[in-house]
């Protein structure tokens, strides 16, 4: 079953002075299934963070569609948008966005305040994720006590205990060394393997050799697309460098090409 579906959606900024047209996205098309975890891949410039923005119905495309869980995103009116927003999608940012005024409970509770969850309900969604992400030791302390990686994990936390309909993680892995990365990805691995839907940008070959499919944006469109398949974590690696090293030369021709 589709969970997202983008179709055709171009995004053009005007400059504020000068009135000239920029290209963001020229074209793009793709389809997320329930329970995938892909991962959107581009140099700087590429498109893949105003495609996650327009997805996450915080920029509104030019033309084209964005239907999510079965909702046309274009069609809704703002206060439709910001409800959607909240409950529907779980958000991953790679600055992490935690108050650190508020304790790591009060962080992951803060969607569902906003919701009006009775407290009751927020404890026991609270209970499972906390001790499956590993951070139920830490929901007393405050963000500014926390390591980065620990505080990706209660970010994670936030993100999912709203049960959004797809997480959207904005470079997740960028503010974090070697071994939180390791953890942070082995953690995305165990909630998709749950049954959560993951749409991730970013510019980690790691990080992306941990999703089940990866699309290249490029020129504003998606240019190419891999799929993991069988292989191993290590074996993806591998080919996304490759495809990497091939998109990114003269003289590419994989254009709308995949490998299944």
């Amino acid at each position: 079953m589709s969970m997202l579906d983008v179709k055709n959606v171009k995004k053009i900024y005007t400059t504020r002075f000068a009135g000239a047209k920029i290209s963001a996205l020229s074209n793009v098309s793709f389809t997320v299934e329930e329970g995938e975890y892909v991962a959107i891949m581009g140099e700087s410039g590429s498109g893949k963070t105003t495609l996650l923005n327009i997805i996450a119905t915080l920029v509104k495309p030019t033309d084209g569609q964005v239907i999510l869980d079965g909702k046309h995103l274009d069609s809704m009116k703002e206060k439709e948008l910001a409800i959607f927003r909240r409950e529907k999608l779980g958000f991953v940012f790679q600055e992490f966005n935690l108050l650190n005024n508020f304790s790591v409970k009060d962080n992951i509770f803060l969607p569902l305040v906003l919701s009006g969850k009775k407290y009751n309900e927020m404890n026991e969604r609270i209970k499972p994720i906390a001790q499956k992400l590993g951070i139920d030791d830490l929901l007393e302390k405050y963000p500014y006590e926390i390591s980065g990686g620990q505080k990706q994990r209660v970010a994670a936390a936030r993100a999912i205990i709203t049960k959004p309909s797809i997480v959207l993680a904005d470079e997740p892995t960028g503010a974090l060394d070697s071994k939180s990365t390791d953890e942070l990805l082995k953690m995305f691995r165990g909630i998709n393997e749950d049954g959560q839907t993951i749409l991730m940008v970013t510019h980690s070959v790691k990080a992306a050799s941990s999703a089940n499919r990866v699309l290249f944006i490029k020129d504003g469109i998606v240019y190419h697309q891999l799929y993991r398949a069988s292989m191993s974590q290590d074996d993806f690696y591998r080919v996304i460098s490759d495809s990497l090293t091939a998109l990114t030369s003269e003289g590419g021709d994989n254009k709308g090409g995949d490998n299944k």
